[in-house]
């Protein structure tokens, strides 16, 4: 199984849901963070005092899907992401090594 996480512009999150909800994947966890570097977008950086100089709002997507699936959402959220503009955000993925259901006990891709 495989971890997908996202880093898009704020703009985008409606869509980038939509889009995986389209492809069947139901289970999606959005989080509002910050960014700094590559992930900010230069045109709407703000400097705060509280945080960083620098950063920029960003959303954050988060999806644990099969490994067979991995190239099909990574592909889903990069177009649905897109705008060509500097700061279209980073996807990165990772191995899942155990998944396990809280109220069910399921391990493994049944616990998804």
């Amino acid at each position: 199984m495989k971890a997908v996480k996202a880093y898009i512009r704020c703009q985008k999150a409606e869509e980038v849901i939509d889009a995986l909800e389209e492809i069947g994947l139901k289970d999606v966890t959005l989080i509002d963070v910050m960014g700094t570097g590559h992930l900010a977008d230069p045109k709407a950086s703000k400097y705060s005092l509280k945080c960083v100089k620098k950063y920029s709002e960003v959303a954050k997507v988060e999806v644990v899907c099969s490994s067979t699936e991995v190239h099909k959402v990574v592909e889903t959220i990069r177009k649905a992401a897109f705008t060509g503009m500097p700061g279209d955000g980073m996807i990165f993925v990772s191995s899942v090594e155990m998944t396990v259901k809280i109220r069910t006990g399921a391990v493994g891709e049944p616990a998804v």
